[in-house]
């Protein structure tokens, strides 16, 4: 899974959790369906924006963008309500071509094993297809996918032509006119043809974000690599890079302003906040506050959790219980000081009982996706993948965050 906006559940709440989930899984299954299994590896978290905003457009009445979705292993075989229709099916072309551009791009620059050539031939014949699939479900919604093969073609161009003193918007303006046709074109289907000159300005802002934020986070392992960057290309620093990629920020949240939605709860969190906590993260000016030092973070340099600042908590057992001594690990050798070291393991599985409780874990995709789960030859309490989150608080909405952004209140 890729992509710029990678939103934390804690701030999203159950509601908005669902909502996205449901987009992220509509694309998935709109991949799928429409173009094999293989095609699904190029799901990401921006492309599912154009879903978002499809089904924010809409009118409530009008019925057929959502339906359930059978158990799937992602969700711990569980059925959902999952994104469908036009909105999912735009997002899963605009995603297959650009992944074949980025694919196109890593067999250019012979990015690890994509310097062999029967590995860039492979390669190259993927791309190949996911450029013409795209192109397909594209024609299917009315969106015309050439606009985003040509911008990928001039994209090369500029690039081969790039160099100091070369504007870094030059650079980045053929990303900027592919997205800006693909957001604008949500609006379109959602029967919103108002939309389409803000929505096409956010687009445009975006994909210039793309750009630099991508270049930002990969300056360094590019220098390594001898690959082309395009800040290091233009000689364009990165003060002068943050500074676009605010300007661009404070952009596209007024294109939000003059966007008329039906609820645009999920698309305004998701551009006008997360995408701000994106540039921090590249940049590398914000870090997690969900460590596990407590509620509060915990981390280095801020505030100690609830336990650090009122002492150990109270035990969770009832009298009779033989833990209710104080000591919530029960047998601890240290007595009773919970802090005092490990709590004592539990039994370890063999050999071949890990291997069917691994085997288990990964089917359900616990590994991944649950809060917590068994170690399956430990049996430890661990950590799923996914349970941690990049962002520094738990609000789904921060008001006092951004006071220029689309109806904060009403978030």
């Amino acid at each position: 899974m890729f992509g710029m906006v990678r939103p934390c559940s804690h701030r999203l709440g159950e509601s908005l959790k669902a909502q996205w989930m449901a987009h992220l899984c509509g694309l998935c299954l709109a991949l799928r369906g429409d173009h094999g299994q293989l095609a699904r590896v190029v799901t990401n978290y921006d492309g599912l924006l154009l879903s978002v905003l499809t089904e924010a457009q809409v009118e409530r009445e009008a019925g057929g963008w959502r339906r359930t979705a059978g158990p799937c292993p992602l969700r711990g075989m569980r059925t959902a309500s999952v994104a469908q229709g036009e909105g999912a099916r735009l997002a899963a072309a605009v995603s297959l071509v650009l992944a074949s551009a980025k694919v196109r791009d890593h067999v250019a620059d012979g990015d690890g094993l994509l310097a062999r050539k029967p590995v860039a031939l492979a390669a190259r014949r993927v791309a190949g297809s996911w450029g013409r699939a795209g192109a397909r479900t594209g024609a299917g919604v009315g969106f015309d996918a050439g606009v985003l093969v040509e911008a990928v073609e001039r994209q090369f161009g500029i690039e081969a032509l790039a160099g100091p003193g070369t504007q870094i918007l030059t650079v980045t303006e053929p990303t900027e006119t592919a997205t800006a046709a693909a957001f604008a074109h949500t609006a379109l289907l959602a029967g919103r043809p108002g939309n389409a000159v803000p929505l096409a300005e956010a687009g445009r802002l975006f994909g210039r974000l793309a750009h630099l934020l991508d270049a930002v986070e990969d300056r360094e392992s590019d220098a390594a690599s001898g690959a082309w960057n395009p800040l290091t290309a233009t000689g364009t620093p990165l003060t002068e890079a943050r500074r676009l990629a605010d300007d661009a920020l404070h952009g596209i949240r007024l294109a939000l302003r003059e966007t008329s939605f039906t609820d645009g709860k999920l698309a305004h969190l998701l551009l006008a906040h997360e995408l701000g906590r994106s540039v921090d993260r590249a940049f590398g000016t914000q870090s997690c506050g969900h460590g596990n030092g407590g509620g509060n973070g915990g981390g280095y340099g801020q505030a100690p959790g609830p336990r650090a600042a009122f002492g150990p908590p109270q035990t969770p057992y009832l009298p009779g219980d033989p833990r209710h001594d104080g000591n919530p690990y029960g047998g601890n050798p240290h007595g009773g000081n919970p802090f005092g070291g490990e709590p004592p393991r539990p039994d370890k599985r063999g050999f071949w009982a890990g291997c069917a409780a691994a085997l288990g874990l990964c089917c359900t995709c616990k590994v991944c996706c649950a809060d917590e789960f068994e170690g399956p030859w430990s049996r430890r309490r661990r950590e799923g993948c996914c349970s941690s989150c990049d962002c520094s608080c738990c609000d789904a909405c921060e008001c006092c965050e951004c006071c220029e952004c689309l109806s904060c209140c009403d978030c």
